[in-house]
């Protein structure tokens, strides 16, 4: 059995002492090292060559999205399980765009935890599930997806990574996002469950990801799509 090497950056000692704790009663996993702060963590990530990284997102000095940054970029298989006090939205696109396979609130029962560190271990993007089970934040995801889709097509920079998506490929996206089966967007669009194939073909090979639910986080993680609120439409709903 091949064990898991999980390295845990946070600057609370007794936080650390209770995933410590928590991580001990599991025989496949093993906590090589720990860090209170970016810094050492960089350095430890170097020298421990750890499967998975528990980061805090708010450490001193360099916060826990930059740390992510960098450890990405010089350990691309590491698999980052990003912990924040607040299950906040923006914080979760921001942990994405960052290189996050997981995204969790520090709330989280230490069983879940531990399942989580197993997934992202073996190559999972439980990120994903974080993303689309939020019907607010699949709808701002695939306005954005619009958006960009209506300036790709108008643009005469040909040079763009973005491959744009046709006004189909959004709406067959959109019902994606809502949890629609491939009969049910066949149905409700009036076309063939082989079209819709073929729309999903094309959408995954345009973005060149592998499965439905990457081809927004692919999005997000090439900057794409815009992080910020619609803020004046937020205030056109609170006062309607």
């Amino acid at each position: 059995m091949e064990l898991i090497r999980v390295l845990i950056i946070d600057d609370h000692p007794l936080f650390r002492q209770g995933i410590c704790w928590s991580l001990g009663q599991e025989k496949d996993i093993e906590v090589i090292g720990q860090a209170e702060n970016g810094a050492e963590a960089i350095k430890l990530t170097e020298t421990l060559s750890p499967n998975v990284v528990l980061l805090d997102i708010n450490l001193p000095g360099l916060n826990g999205l930059e740390v992510a940054r960098v450890l990405k970029r010089r350990a691309p298989r590491m698999g980052i399980i990003v912990l924040s006090i607040h299950d906040d939205d923006e914080q979760l696109f921001n942990a994405i765009k960052a290189g996050a396979a997981a995204y969790a609130s520090k709330e989280i029962d230490p069983t879940q935890l531990v399942g989580m560190i197993r997934d992202v271990a073996h190559g999972r993007y439980v990120i994903n599930e974080s993303v689309m089970s939020k019907p607010h934040v699949a709808t701002r995801v695939l306005n954005q997806f619009r958006e960009l889709s209506n300036v790709a097509n108008n643009s005469e920079d040909t040079s763009s990574m973005f491959a744009p998506l046709t006004s189909r490929e959004i709406e067959i996206l959109d019902c994606i996002a809502r949890g629609l089966s491939n009969k049910e967007i066949a149905n409700q669009l009036s076309i063939s469950g082989q079209t819709v194939k073929n729309h999903i073909t094309s959408i995954l090979s345009k973005l060149q990801v592998n499965d439905r639910t990457m081809a927004v986080i692919h999005a997000i993680q090439q900057g794409w799509i815009k992080l910020g609120y619609d803020e004046s439409r937020e205030s056109r709903s609170r006062t309607a």
